[in-house]
């Protein structure tokens, strides 16, 4: 007999959750948004693309629609509070960086912001699947720039010096993980 327990099914996305909470980006017509989103992940190496949830009833999905572009940045411990605040406010209530104290810093490709103080960003540009975005609010990037702290990742490798440094893992309700410690195998 194996030693698992079972896990309801409307609570098994959380064995996946914790990869980094990552920040969206996004603007058009002249406003800017960052919201916080814990359901991004890779999708391919070359080109390099992404795969994000963005509910249709938000601020962050009517700019990318607009714009066709999107930032994905990975915020770090120290900005924990700021994140739990992006992802609980709305961009409809007011200029979301001024309500969480995020900074926006200009992009290279793309007319959404990087966030300051991240771990990484990566620049995106929507490469349009209506029925996955209107179905399924899942919106795929091609990754056109990336950039790293290098104080954290370099040579594709991410080093962690300080636990103020260390990635965000968000589950649910508020609770987060920072990235443990490096486990080497040879």
């Amino acid at each position: 007999m194996h030693h698992y327990a079972a896990v309801p099914l409307d609570k098994s996305y959380l064995l996946l959750n914790h990869g980094p909470v990552t920040l969206v980006s996004s603007a058009a017509a002249g406003r800017q948004n960052v919201m916080a989103a814990a359901w991004a992940m890779p999708l391919d190496f070359s080109p390099p693309k992404v795969a994000v949830v963005i509910d249709a009833q938000t601020l962050t999905r009517e700019l990318i629609e607009a714009s066709g572009e999107f930032v994905l940045s990975i915020p770090v411990r120290a900005q924990a509070e700021r994140v739990l605040a992006a992802g609980s406010q709305s961009g409809r209530d007011g200029d979301k960086f001024v309500l969480t104290g995020l900074s926006p810093l200009a992009a290279s490709q793309v007319g959404a912001p990087l966030i300051a103080g991240c771990a990484a960003c990566l620049e995106c540009k929507v490469l349009p699947e209506a029925h996955n975005q209107q179905r399924y609010d899942l919106f795929i990037g091609e990754v056109v720039a990336a950039w790293a702290d290098p104080a954290v990742f370099s040579q594709g490798r991410w080093h962690f010096d300080t636990d103020a440094a260390r990635t965000l893992h968000y589950v649910a309700g508020g609770a987060f993980f920072a990235t443990g410690e490096p486990v080497a195998v040879s």
